[in-house]
């Protein structure tokens, strides 16, 4: 079976087909994305989000900021289980979408957990992590001052989708932080990117 033209086992494929069908359900009572998306949720928003993981497919420790309606946190959980390595903390503060993400890892036996909190409070909670996720939570600058703490004088890089206006965000940002940029074209959506940054630091 292939994923944005990459092999993943059959057992792999039907847990992502089996979270689309239950993302679906919990759509229809909570709003866990923008209503006119629903209808093309394999190829807007789980191929999507799967570009993170197959940009670093090794195991890995994520955190997933805001993650809502599971993209791309639970997607890399379900990836990450095929490996039956690494692990996703997916920080939500909407209780609600907290117990989707909860129930959602349990149905698709994906590698996880929720912190149904602020990320200001997850930063005291969750010490450690190798990777960092987001995807259309907050402007650039306000993603990396959530995520500085467990990236400067760390190892740990994020990995953010963007779009078409990347780089103002990109260059507002450089006003407030020093960072190493490599920008991965969106093999999903036209104009957009994966913005993968390491070695954040702020400016003196």
């Amino acid at each position: 079976m292939l994923l944005n033209g990459r092999p993943v086992s059959r057992e792999t494929h039907q847990r992502l087909e089996h979270f689309a069908e239950f993302f679906q359900k919990w759509a229809k009572r909570i709003n866990l994305v923008a209503p006119s998306t629903l209808e093309e949720v394999w190829s807007r928003h789980i191929e999507d989000s799967a570009q993170v993981f197959q940009i670093h497919p090794q195991p890995a420790e994520w955190i997933d900021l805001g993650s809502g309606g599971g993209f791309p946190g639970i997607v890399t959980a379900i990836l990450l289980a095929e490996g039956n390595d690494g692990f996703v903390h997916l920080v939500e503060s909407n209780q609600k979408k907290a117990a989707f993400l909860r129930v959602a890892l349990m149905e698709c036996g994906a590698r996880g957990s929720v912190y149904p909190g602020r990320i200001e409070e997850a930063q005291t909670k969750i010490a450690h992590c190798d990777m960092i996720s987001a995807r259309a939570l907050a402007e650039l600058n306000l993603l990396l001052r959530y995520s500085s703490p467990w990236m400067v004088g760390k190892s740990c890089r994020a990995l953010f989708h963007k779009g078409r206006d990347y780089q103002r965000e990109v260059e507002k940002a450089r006003s407030d932080w020093d960072f190493d940029l490599v920008i991965h074209t969106s093999a999903v959506e036209n104009d957009s990117v994966i913005l993968e940054i390491s070695g954040l630091r702020p400016k003196v």
